[in-house]
């Protein structure tokens, strides 16, 4: 067969990079941008732009990519599963579980294929971590924190740091861990005059009993990418910013300090920072969006996966309304 015909709406902050590696996806042919205000960076190297979507699907597309704002994810997604076209949205889902549900609704009974980007998961840092961790290399997993902060994007405007940077720890803690949300415990708080959170802290547990922490916020000068695995032999320490990834062993050799000794579960052992292949992430969910459209195999974020991160959300800015504990409850995502 012929090249899949791709549709990007939005090439902005974040569409222009779709486009590029687009352009340059082995079986994949970008036939046509829509955007009202054009193409600002000069980023489309080529390829039609119109101005709206309708315009767009009259291109003939086999597939679409979303990038633009979290209000518009769903009318647009619910023209594309309309038009037979398998899609790919940008994280989060939508704006609210309720709009997050109908996408998956109607991209599940068109029979089409529905993506969400939550690029983490294709981080090669992250997903070292968790090939290592299915391979019982940390033995049973304790605890997955995650670090997540720096200067607030001008880009964002519409949502807040819970949905834009927490929805990809969220996601990721959960994809490593293999486990859906039980409980979440959040508190936020809003320091820039915006009507959004700008920080957050939460705390919760998995359905497998794994706890989990989540620091991310908009208000540091510090950047920082850093997801922690914590198992009965060591911990796994993920840099999504260097795609680095690094085991700290529990070490072997008995603590002899007796004073010490006493106050320790385990002793330091071996550092040892892994060597492996890194691929843009971005590249590889592409190709991953791809291939789940051919049917070769399946390892996009899917609509449901989307809609359970957004429910886990949800669930932490209920927790930081109400000051309590919120056991987080998962519609079902999929027909």
């Amino acid at each position: 067969m012929g090249a899949l015909r791709v549709g990007l709406v939005g090439i902005g902050a974040m569409g222009r990079h779709h486009a590029r590696v687009l352009r340059e996806l082995d079986g994949v042919e970008l036939a046509g941008i829509a955007d009202e205000a054009g193409d600002r960076y000069g980023a489309a190297g080529g390829v039609p732009v119109v101005t709206s979507v309708d315009e767009l699907i009259g291109l003939g597309l086999d597939m679409a990519v979303i990038a633009v704002p979290t209000a518009m994810h769903e009318p647009i997604a619910l023209e594309f599963a309309k038009a037979g076209v398998h899609t790919f949205v940008e994280k989060p889902i939508a704006v609210d579980a309720e709009a997050g549900q109908r996408m998956v609704d109607a991209f599940a009974s068109a029979g089409l294929v529905g993506a969400v980007g939550h690029i983490e998961r294709f981080n090669p840092a992250v997903q070292e971590m968790r090939q290592r961790v299915e391979a019982g290399e940390l033995g049973a997993v304790y605890q997955i924190t995650t670090r997540r902060q720096g200067p607030f994007p001008a880009r964002i405007a519409d949502v807040g740091v819970i949905k834009d940077l927490g929805s990809h720890d969220i996601d990721l803690a959960g994809w490593v861990a293999d486990s859906q949300y039980d409980t979440v415990s959040a508190q936020i708080t809003r320091r820039s005059g915006r009507e959004h959170e700008d920080m957050m802290l939460a705390v919760g547990r998995l359905a497998n009993g794994i706890i989990v922490n989540h620091v991310v916020n908009w208000l540091s000068p510090m950047k920082e990418r850093v997801t922690v695995a914590i198992g009965e032999r060591g911990a796994l320490v993920a840099d999504t910013m260097t795609s680095d990834l690094t085991f700290y062993a529990n070490g072997n050799v008995p603590t002899v300090w007796d004073a010490v000794r006493s106050f320790r579960g385990v002793s330091e052992g071996d550092v040892t920072r892994y060597a492996f292949p890194k691929r843009e992430p971005l590249r590889v969910e592409h190709e991953a969006f791809r291939d789940a459209v051919l049917g070769t195999r399946h390892e996009t974020v899917t609509m449901g996966d989307g809609l359970r991160t957004l429910q886990v959300v949800e669930a932490c800015l209920t927790s930081a309304a109400t000051d309590q504990v919120v056991r987080v409850r998962h519609q079902k995502p999929e027909h």
